[in-house]
């Protein structure tokens, strides 16, 4: 119930000691402060992660060679895992139910492209046209490369953008004839893509021309595959698992490399990389908010400190109370309404601040990892709860020892 005079006697306490009142809200209004930017930037790596990983593949399974090392059906270890043209093949027909895209791939690491006088090493990836939707990258200009381009082992590229920054500057680069190598391809589209310079610093040509003209033979370098969307999380990475599993022990049978071997065969999926970097996020966040609470607690400290003082200073004046029949209800009533009062509002005041700190810089912050820090609404509405919480606490103490003085005892105070 409103009760005026209750807050009479509030804002005449508060009144009295400014300066005391100033220093104890200044204290709660860091600890929210802190909590809130700490929250708003644990927020922003979850922004950043998932815009990431969004436009990547949903679900990638990637697979590599590499070099055994364990002993096996009577092969020693150390030796060298080489994939085939027909191991992908093979391994596409097998999972042909489970597969959306697929490509191999055979890479040059550092190639040199030349354009006039114009010229730098790139990594240049031979890849098939489901590559595109793979990494999902976004043509700028041009196309991407075709099964018609696949066929004819055709001397096309799609280069990024940072290759056409390079070579051509603001020129055009589609249809322009490139040297790599000494060979001369024509680039037929320049692409983005959302991982930055350093996913737009390759260079995608046909994956039969690679092979041959920089001498592959049947040889790649690693396989990509794409399982079809799930409609959770959970489906979806015990199908990814699954498949996994499947593909690893398939390729591990064809190459002879003992099922314990983690090195020979390498085959991980995007998606238990994404879980890994949102368990990251999910322990960054505990940590922020343990950082902010005991920020916050800090500051519930002085205002219990100022609160032990006022019921110290009123102690005859409580003590008139009790003898006047105040119950002990009422005295803590008094003591928590005041305690509540001073936090909630220097903790309102803290969230304001840290709100439009948030606001104003959070869309200046555009890192790969930090996208847009800010606080949604029920980060908000719990802050509000911790501070009508953090109120009552700092008020329990000194208002049950306020509730337990004695009226003669009080009235021969100084």
């Amino acid at each position: 119930m409103f009760s005026l005079e209750r807050w009479q006697e509030v804002f005449q306490t508060i009144g009295k000691n400014k300066l005391r009142t100033i220093l104890t809200m200044i204290s709660v209004i860091t600890g929210i402060f802190i909590l809130v930017v700490l929250l708003g930037v644990g927020e922003g790596m979850k922004n950043g992660i998932k815009s990431t990983f969004q436009d990547d593949a949903e679900n990638e399974i990637s697979v590599y060679d590499g070099v055994t090392t364990v002993e096996y059906k009577g092969l020693n270890p150390g030796r060298k895992v080489q994939f085939k043209n027909e191991d992908f093949e093979q391994i596409s027909r097998t999972h042909a139910s489970d597969i959306d895209k697929k490509s191999s791939m055979y890479r040059i690491w550092s190639g040199l492209i030349s354009y006039k006088d114009e010229s730098g090493s790139y990594r240049i990836e031979g890849v098939l046209p489901d590559y595109e939707f793979i990494e999902k990258v976004s043509l700028i200009s041009g196309r991407f490369l075709n099964q018609q381009d696949q066929k004819a082992t055709e001397k096309y590229m799609a280069i990024g953008k940072k290759v056409k920054d390079d070579l051509f500057g603001d020129k055009k680069a589609l249809g322009k004839m490139v040297e790599v190598s000494g060979i001369n391809f024509k680039v037929i589209g320049v692409y983005t893509d959302p991982g930055g310079e350093r996913e737009e610093s390759r260079v995608y040509i046909p994956l039969s021309t690679s092979q041959k003209v920089f001498g592959g033979g049947q040889n790649i370098r690693q396989m990509n595959f794409t399982i079809p969307k799930r409609d959770n999380y959970d489906e979806a990475l015990a199908e990814s698992n699954k498949i996994v599993s499947k593909i690893e022990r398939d390729l591990k049978s064809i190459h002879k490399v003992a099922p314990s071997d983690a090195s020979g065969i390498r085959v991980r999926s995007t998606i238990e990389e994404t879980k890994r970097f949102y368990d990251l996020t999910s322990v960054i966040s505990i940590f922020f908010w343990s950082v902010g609470v005991a920020t916050l607690f800090a500051g519930i400290i002085g205002v219990s400190n100022i609160m032990l003082i006022i019921v110290k200073e009123r102690t005859k004046e409580i003590g008139i109370r009790k003898a006047l029949g105040a119950k002990p209800f009422s005295i803590i009533g008094m003591v928590l309404h005041e305690s509540i009062f001073v936090t909630t509002i220097a903790g309102f005041i803290g969230l304001i601040l840290g709100l439009i700190l948030l606001e104003n810089l959070g869309p200046l912050i555009d890192t790969e990892f930090i996208k847009n820090p800010e606080v949604n609404l029920n980060i908000a509405v719990t802050t509000l709860g911790l501070l009508v919480i953090a109120g009552a606490l700092a008020g329990f103490f000194p208002a049950r020892k306020a509730a337990k003085i004695k009226p003669i005892v009080a009235l021969r105070d100084e």
